[in-house]
């Protein structure tokens, strides 16, 4: 974290370039809805709940494991046989080994984002209410962490598997921006269930506007969270198991 800081120039150019992104992502979204008098169900002002749950989660969650996908450089060179040198959990290594500070631009544009819907929508605020929208966070960013490490266990068969295992978690993020309702029934299923990143920011969102929600995926699956991150965090820790076991080394 000091290296990251010693060029201040550098350090703030990286800043920037990650608020651009998170500014360029909000942009897309507002466009959409701004041409739209609603999409599925929720509108530009209900959007930025969506939006802004969405992306805090993933921000958080990629500053503090968002390197383990760099797992496929550290095979490749054969450097991730000096983890194994250490009195360390291998995964507990790797979560540590970085700290992306450049990533939090990101983080504080969702946030502003988030704290801009929360206070011109229409909620009433009850205690249920300020437990749901904790639990929504901490488990959003529970939900992305393990979405994480699946990727970085799969590296250790895919090794240049890269973009595929990006198709879940940059386009999980993604897909945690969009309306639960506008996915077909396979899609739903998978965004709902396998890949529950719909746990992330649309439940709690509808949950706190008081809709209804579409079948299969009705408001009071908000409370859910918490259950859907133990899901993920299950089958992330079984393909990194199975992947740590895979692995012979890197023949150095």
């Amino acid at each position: 974290m000091r290296a990251q800081r010693a060029y201040p120039l550098s350090f703030a150019t990286d800043l920037f370039s990650s608020l651009l992104i998170g500014l360029v992502e909000f942009a897309e979204m507002w466009l959409i809805y701004h041409n739209v008098t609603a999409l599925g169900g929720l509108d530009s002002t209900q959007m930025l709940l969506l939006f802004g749950l969405a992306n805090l989660s993933f921000a958080v969650a990629q500053i503090a494991v968002g390197h383990t996908d760099t797992l496929a450089t550290y095979i490749r060179m054969g450097t991730l046989d000096a983890f194994h040198l250490r009195p360390q959990p291998l995964l507990l290594q790797l979560i540590t080994s970085d700290v992306s500070l450049r990533r939090m631009s990101r983080a504080t544009v969702a946030a502003v984002v988030l704290t801009v819907g929360l206070i011109v929508n229409d909620i009433t605020w009850s205690t249920a209410h300020i437990v749901l929208l904790a639990t929504a966070v901490l488990s959003g960013v529970t939900i992305f962490a393990g979405l994480f490490v699946c990727a970085a266990g799969l590296q250790f068969h895919l090794v240049d598997g890269s973009e595929l295992t990006n198709s879940f978690t940059y386009g999980g993020s993604f897909a945690a921006q969009q309306p639960g309702s506008v996915f077909s029934g396979p899609v739903r299923a998978l965004f709902g269930f396998a890949v529950p990143v719909s746990f992330v920011a649309y439940l709690p969102t509808i949950a706190l506007l008081g809709l209804p929600g579409p079948p299969w995926l009705p408001a009071d699956l908000a409370w859910f969270g918490p259950i859907a991150a133990l899901w993920v965090w299950i089958m992330a820790l079984m393909l990194w198991r199975i992947g740590v076991r895979h692995y012979q080394g890197g023949g150095g």
